[in-house]
């Protein structure tokens, strides 16, 4: 019996696992998702920040106000690949939104979203779920900042969440001699098409679970618990008999 539990938790938490970003159909969508990011005129000057011993110039382009679906995102570590080839430990992640009516669509949950080392990519099984693709309505945006309580929450998000970044869209340097910059429209595409945002606050205002995720928890904790008590259980002696 405890082999059949461990097998069949294992089964679960494996599917459950596979499928624990799926969104569901009826997400209640918050009305703030609904509406436009708002950029406006910033009147903030230039100024360095130093973050892990390194020198950091933020030149502010706009004041920047998102609201979003999280469909996916990708955490940066400045120790590895090219952020630290390139001495950028302060672009803690980037984080893949969709706003307005593409939040709310039904065909979301048919396309395919995952992020690369600086993209969001985007693919659909057909065409007709490829022609409601709304690329104005996305936005994949590299998350910058030196305040370590927003860079620990920023950790915490999960595909679904809706969440809210105030900041400045933002160009940024440094000593080393990295450089990025950011878009300024929401209708681009392709390489500098990204929102570079220099985050002053940010908040998630609504977390996001499904029956998968509550699977894969309660899966797991059976998993542990079956295999400890597979272990700890007496087990017969082999013997070979002749």
């Amino acid at each position: 019996m405890n082999k059949a539990i461990l097998f069949l938790s294992l089964i679960v938490l494996c599917i459950s696992f596979w499928n624990r970003n799926t969104l569901v159909d009826d997400m209640a969508i918050s009305a703030e998702v609904l509406a436009v990011p708002i950029q406006s005129k910033v009147y903030k000057k230039p100024f360095s920040t130093e973050f892990n011993t390194l020198n950091y110039h933020i030149e502010p382009v706009y004041n920047y106000d998102l609201y979003g679906l999280v469909v996916s995102f990708r955490h940066h570590n400045g120790d590895q690949g090219l952020h630290k080839a390139w001495g950028d430990h302060i672009n803690v992640a980037d984080v893949c939104v969709v706003w307005k009516e593409f939040a709310a669509s039904p065909y979301l949950n048919k396309m395919d979203f995952w992020n690369g080392q600086f993209t969001c990519n985007i693919s659909a099984s057909n065409n007709e779920i490829w022609a409601h693709f709304n690329g104005s309505q996305l936005s994949n945006n590299h998350l910058i900042s030196d305040n370590e309580f927003i860079r620990q929450s920023i950790q915490n998000i999960k595909v679904g969440d809706q969440i809210h970044i105030k900041g400045w869209l933002a160009n940024y340097s440094n000593d080393n001699g990295g450089i990025r910059g950011t878009s300024t429209v929401r209708t681009d595409s392709g390489n500098g098409a990204c929102e570079t945002i220099f985050v002053n606050q940010f908040e998630i205002i609504k977390s996001y679970n499904n029956p998968w995720r509550v699977a894969m928890t309660l899966s797991l904790i059976v998993f542990i618990l079956f295999l400890v008590l597979y272990f700890r259980s007496p087990h017969k002696p082999y013997r070979n008999r002749a």
